[in-house]
């Protein structure tokens, strides 16, 4: 005789999980942006993913592991933004000013609060007690740096920088830039205000 399907097969243990861990993520980074890694209790993480802390340290381990795992989605957020922003046939002022562009719809992305940017806003304060916060956050100026070095040498072999230009140094005065409208972002600084400083930025590099 046939077994009843229902006796027959092994009920699966425990419940599947309610919630999805990339969603988790961006709602455990906003509030990291919002107060800080210091202030930032694992509460308040509860709170926003809707996740216990045993589901929180099941997917992502500690605050300072789920903070690191945030802070490296950023960076490759933003290098992929800038990269393609640096990309294609567009004369050198305007690929810069595409990557302040992007910066800025970043910045200004808080639901009508500035919050600039978020290794700004969390990462800085924590690099000088945290090793590896402190490594993450000169892998990732060692990138901006490169990546717009990069683009200024194309330009300067293509006639759009003299050619005693030093893409070294304009590369690190175009990722200084970014970093001052981020500050000045959450300072309450204006959006038209800190697009027009990076038109102005971009005009020195250009020479």
């Amino acid at each position: 005789m046939a077994q009843n399907k229902s006796s027959a097969e092994p009920r699966p243990r425990g419940r599947p999980r309610a919630y999805d861990p990339q969603a988790a993520l961006l709602h455990a980074m906003d509030t990291f942006w919002r107060t800080g890694y210091s202030g930032t209790s694992l509460d308040e993480i509860s709170a926003a993913t809707g996740m216990n802390r045993p589901s929180l340290y099941a997917a992502f381990g500690d605050k300072r592991a789920l903070y690191l795992k945030a802070l490296g989605d950023y960076w490759q957020l933003t290098f992929a933004d800038m990269r393609e922003a640096l990309a294609g046939d567009l004369p050198l002022g305007e690929a810069l000013m595409r990557v302040y562009e992007g910066a800025l719809s970043i910045y200004f992305s808080g639901d009508g609060r500035p919050r600039g940017c978020f290794v700004i806003g969390t990462a800085v304060t924590e690099a000088v007690e945290d090793p590896e916060i402190r490594d993450s956050l000169a892998a990732g100026l060692h990138t901006f740096d490169t990546d717009f070095e990069a683009r200024l040498r194309t330009a300067r072999e293509k006639g759009e920088l003299k050619m005693d230009a030093d893409p070294a140094a304009l590369a690190m005065l175009a990722t200084a830039t970014m970093h001052t409208i981020a500050i000045r972002a959450r300072a309450g600084f204006p959006r038209a205000e800190l697009r027009e400083l990076a038109r102005k930025a971009v005009g020195v590099i250009c020479g």
